[in-house]
């Protein structure tokens, strides 16, 4: 297998992101997290077409509240390793990855915080393969997909955008899900891992993830985390932006919202967009970290 790992001099000088990765070695593949505070555990994923750089906002709040911060770069993105081959990537091999670091670093008592991609894998993990250890979920802008749900006439344009260039474009998909004009420095941040088109199979492929169908691949284990989470009784935290042209509010978050039952009412995040980390994320970090304390000791 022909795999791609990003030169570190592109990921010098990153604006407001001071931390250093933390390397393990899964099926071949060096991939990156990072590890960044002491407390309970909590679990930050990222998706389609980000990385740990998603999050440098949201970290700082919740460490200095007293929490441990993970942040994986997916496989395929960040600093993590790439495999060239488009067939590599599968709900499978995703939620493997994210499985075996809360397996190695011995996760309990762990929240789950999750966006985008990061929530169908994050929500399969921490509610069906690796159950027992997270007490807690914040889900942001993101759902699980088990082939039934009807996406966005805006969300099959962007997948059809992406199936359409090889060579992706990793900049107007930031910066078109954002309600923040973002300098030229955050851009480079974000197109950093993705230093030629033999790294960005991870960003072509995660659009046609999503199952479509109930008899595609992921749609039976989305259908099961869907089956846990609306008989679930762990407290989550649900936070939307309210301009995401992908994952509308309405109607997608408020069906969201019928997957946990453990939830409060959605809290809609005005003046962001899909990226609401970017366009909110000191917000949503404080709003995060004073919830974490709220539910301490919670089942």
């Amino acid at each position: 297998m022909n795999v791609h790992r990003t030169p570190e001099e592109r990921f010098e000088g990153l604006p407001d992101f001071p931390w250093e990765p933390v390397y393990r070695d899964w099926n071949g593949l060096r991939l990156a997290h990072l590890d960044e505070g002491e407390g309970p555990p909590v679990l930050l994923l990222h998706g389609e077409p980000t990385w740990s750089f998603l999050w440098r906002k949201v970290v700082p709040p919740i460490i200095e509240a007293g929490y441990r911060c993970i942040v994986p770069d997916l496989p395929g993105f960040g600093r993590s390793d790439k495999p060239e081959d488009d067939g590599w990537y599968s709900f499978t091999n995703y939620t493997d990855s994210v499985a075996d670091l809360v397996r190695q670093l011995d996760l309990t008592d762990a929240t789950a915080v999750v966006h985008d991609w990061g929530g169908p894998l994050g929500l399969y993990v921490a509610s069906v393969a690796e159950r027992d250890r997270f007490t807690r979920l914040v889900a942001m802008n993101t759902g699980a997909f088990n082939g039934h749900q009807k996406m966005s006439d805006n969300w099959h344009h962007f997948a059809d955008f992406v199936a359409a260039n090889h060579d992706l474009p990793i900049e107007p998909l930031i910066q078109g899900a954002t309600s923040t004009d973002l300098s030229e420095e955050v851009l480079a941040g974000y197109t950093a891992p993705f230093d030629s088109p033999e790294a960005k199979a991870g960003p072509r492929t995660f659009p046609g993830l999503i199952p479509q169908t109930p008899d595609a691949p992921g749609a039976a284990e989305g259908q099961e985390t869907m089956d846990v989470l609306v008989a679930d009784s762990r407290p989550a935290l649900l936070l939307w932006g309210t301009d995401d042209p992908a994952l509308p509010l309405d109607p997608v978050g408020l069906a969201v919202q019928l997957l946990f039952p453990g939830a409060g009412p959605l809290e809609p995040i005005e003046r962001a967009s899909h990226f609401l980390q970017e366009d909110r994320g000191e917000l949503i970090g404080n709003r995060i970290a004073e919830w974490l304390d709220s539910t301490a000791g919670g089942d």
